[in-house]
């Protein structure tokens, strides 16, 4: 069954560098990670979220184990600002979908 994953990062003011940069060492753009449906991210200047749609819990679970947290260990060990953020981690749910309506789509980037 697909899942959302929300991740959120409340309070702070967050910016969008230490998550650029882990994106960037990830390499997503040119090798998407299995089972991703949809990626999003943004912040309000306040808070930061995360918000993707997987096709099982177990292929979010694979990525996050085997790539996103070892890039973001890699990135809090060598930047002072993830450093920081590190001390609050973010607030993760993961929901079984009932449904998703994916219409054709516009590549948007801020």
């Amino acid at each position: 069954m697909s899942v959302a994953v929300i991740q959120e990062w409340l309070g702070g003011g967050h910016d969008t560098t230490n998550y650029d940069e882990v994106k960037r060492r990830m390499g997503v753009q040119d090798d998407p990670p299995a089972g991703l449906i949809v990626h999003t991210a943004g912040t309000d200047g306040e808070d930061f979220r995360i918000v993707d749609v997987w096709e099982t819990p177990e292929a979010w679970e694979t990525f996050r184990d085997e790539r996103l947290l070892p890039t973001v260990r890699e990135v809090v060990s060598e930047l002072p600002s993830a450093r920081q953020a590190a001390a609050r981690p973010p607030d993760v749910r993961v929901y079984d979908l009932h449904d998703l309506v994916l219409p054709e789509t516009r590549l948007l980037r801020g």
